[in-house]
This record gives structure tokens, sequence and C-alpha cells, in this order.
């Protein structure tokens, strides 16, 4: 099923501000969150929505993306709605009262118990495709080295995968609370815990493996499902296919920048395909069928008696598919009528006694008589 436009989820128009779309967020998540909806199977689909809906709408790279290019411009060709892992994870601490958060303490830390979920760093990688996979779309399988839960200790950093120890500082908050008496009363702030660094557990004895990371550096097969109309410059992501952060969390994206190499003869202009078909003056002025290449093959055009240099043919339908599903475009044959260098004694003879010819000599319009006799005249 085709997605939702990501402002009609939301609500808001195509121009609205960040501080609107985070208003707009909001409002939705409280409205669907599906704690405050427990009887309703329908809440998290729509509370995972907006959540995808906010993440690209408040970014301001991925946001021109998408307005540029749609959904194929954001999630290379669509991986499915966001997991209730990367929501909690993607906005940091914002279901558990964190700075920064568009829901504040509306949610009181029920998840996570204030603790942040950590994210881990996104990669990036370049993928280039020939004129035929962008016009048809591909599926590339790609070796990437990149930081996976270490199977030893199942990600936790402790060796043989035992338990955590709960921070003795923040009672495994990962987070402390100091209160300061001012002459307006108390002041209450809340902090990372820097004994655990936030993450309200510490390792007592660190993996043999990955020395307590909770990660190690491995290559791994991914398999890239590229929608057919990208183009050079287009960045398509892979949500959870980056570096898993140390000691548990969520992986990052997978970054994928779009390389077009160009075809020995055929060019790209929008969606549509361009192609210089040369051609003799013989074929010009008693016309031909030939074959010309496409990205679906060699076809048959005519080339109709007396064709001038410079008409452009049309094939409908022989160019692109748009990304974003607006049809196809069109390739777009340019003629050039080839003129020899070199010609033989005999072929100049035969091109001399056709020069004096009516039929071979071009017939000025009216306009353009005008024209040749003032110059004639000035130039005596």
């Amino acid at each position: 099923m085709a997605k939702r436009d990501y402002y009609e989820i939301l609500g808001v128009s195509k121009g609205a501000a960040a501080d609107e779309i985070k208003k707009a967020y909001r409002k939705i998540a409280i409205k669907f969150h599906p704690d405050k909806n427990p009887d309703d199977p329908t809440a998290e689909d729509k509370f995972k929505e907006a959540a995808e809906a906010y993440e690209v709408l408040s970014n301001q790279d991925k946001r021109a993306r998408y307005d540029r290019f749609g959904h194929q411009g954001v999630n290379g060709g669509g991986n499915g709605s966001m997991n209730m892992e990367d929501i909690f994870s993607q906005f940091g601490d914002i279901f558990g009262g964190g700075q920064g958060s568009p829901f504040g303490d509306f949610f009181g830390g029920g998840r996570g118990n204030g603790r942040r979920v950590r994210k881990g760093t996104n990669l990036r990688i370049k993928l280039k495709l020939d004129l035929e996979e962008v016009a048809n779309g591909v599926e590339k399988k790609i070796k990437v080295k990149r930081y996976v839960a270490c199977n030893g200790c199942s990600g936790n950093g402790s060796k043989n995968g035992a338990s955590l120890q709960t921070c003795t500082t923040c009672q495994g908050s990962g987070q402390v609370r100091k209160v300061v008496n001012t002459m307006l009363g108390q002041m209450v702030s809340t902090n990372t815990c820097p004994t655990c660094e936030g993450e309200g557990q510490k390792v007592t004895q660190k993996c043999d493996i990955c020395h307590g990371e909770g990660r190690e550096l491995k290559e791994e097969v991914i398999s890239i499902n590229v929608p057919a109309g990208v183009a050079d410059g287009m960045q398509l992501s892979m949500s959870g296919k980056g570096n898993v952060p140390e000691r548990g969390g969520v992986a990052g994206d997978l970054l994928i920048q779009i390389e077009e190499e160009l075809h020995p003869f055929l060019k790209r202009d929008g969606n549509n395909i361009v192609f210089d078909q040369y051609i003799s003056f013989v074929e010009a002025t008693l016309g031909a069928n030939i074959e010309v290449p496409t990205i679906e093959g060699k076809v048959k055009i005519k080339i109709d008696p007396g064709t001038q240099g410079g008409k452009i043919l049309r094939l409908r339908g022989k160019g692109i598919k748009d990304i974003n599903g607006y049809g196809k475009g069109d390739q777009l044959i340019h003629i050039n009528v080839w003129t020899p260098k070199h010609v033989s004694s005999e072929e100049r003879d035969i091109l001399e006694k056709l020069r004096d010819s009516d039929n071979f000599t071009p017939h000025p319009s009216k306009h353009e008589k005008g024209f040749f006799e003032k110059m004639k005249e000035y130039f005596g």
C-alpha cells in the first residue's frame, strides 16, 4: 500500500515552519500513544506513522529531499514504518522528559526509565549505477564494514554476556538530580550520571572479544533495492544498517549516495533520453529506415524524404520512469546530417552537377530574399 504524504499525516502545509511541525507531531503522538490507547489496535500504527513523518520533516536535509523526490528520496524505495525502538532512540529522551522533546514531561518517563536510548553513527557509501540500472531499478549487493553487536557478550560488554551491575550513583536511572536552595526556593536540575555516563548500569568484567565495547567490526553483505528513476546525487537511506553504538542501543542508518555513470552515446535530460543520430546527405534526401539504440534495446525508426538537419524525433515512453510514479519520459532523437570532409573525384563531379540543380539549391522565403538582396547591395 502506498504511503501517505508526510504533510498530510501531520496536518500541516508544505510551507509549515519547524515549530508548527513539532507542535502538530506532539498533538498526534499524544492522541495515539499506545500507552494511552491500550484498547485501540490501530493506535500504534498511527503513532509510528506520525513519528516517521516527523523524523523526515524535522530534519532540514531530509525534508528537502522529500520535497524534491517524495518518499523514494528518503527511504530508498520503502523500508516500512519506524518501529517503536527506532522512535524512542531517534528522538532521544522525548518520551522520558528529556530536553528538546516536543512532548516535555507528558509521558512522565514511562518508557526507558529516563535513560537515553543511544543511536549509533550513520554510514555513508557511494553507489555507481549505469543508465539501464537507473531506468529500470536494480537490486545491488554490497559489502559494508560496520559495527555490530558482539557475539561474545550479546552487545552488553560484559564477559559471556553476564548481567550488568546497577549503578549505585543513579540507582539505574542514568540521571542524577541536584537540589539547590536559593532565595526563590529550591531549584532542581537533572544531569547525566557521571559514574555510568547515563547507562544506569556498569560492566564489572569486560568481554574478552570486544573488551567491554559491546560491539565488533565486521564485514556484511547488504542488499539494496534501488527504485527506477533515481538521479545523480540523490541520497537513499536504509534504517538500522549503520553502526551499533557501544553497549547496546539502536544502529544508525546506511546513507547511499547515487552516482550515475555516463552512457557511451545516450544522454539523460531529466526523465528523457537524448540520442544524436547522424544520417548521410543521401538518407536525408531520399529517406531511410534505420535502427537506433534505446535503454530497452534497438528500435527501427523512419527517416522521411527531405528531412532537415536539426529535426527532433520523439519515441514516447522510451525514457526513464519517474521516481514518484508519474509515468515515463521519452527518447528524443536529434537528427544531424553528416557532411563528409573528403570525397573522391567521381563523387565531386556528381556533387558539382547537383549543385547546379534548382532542386538542390536552398529556396529562401520572401523575407530571406529581401535580406540577401540588401547584402548584395552592401558588398557591391
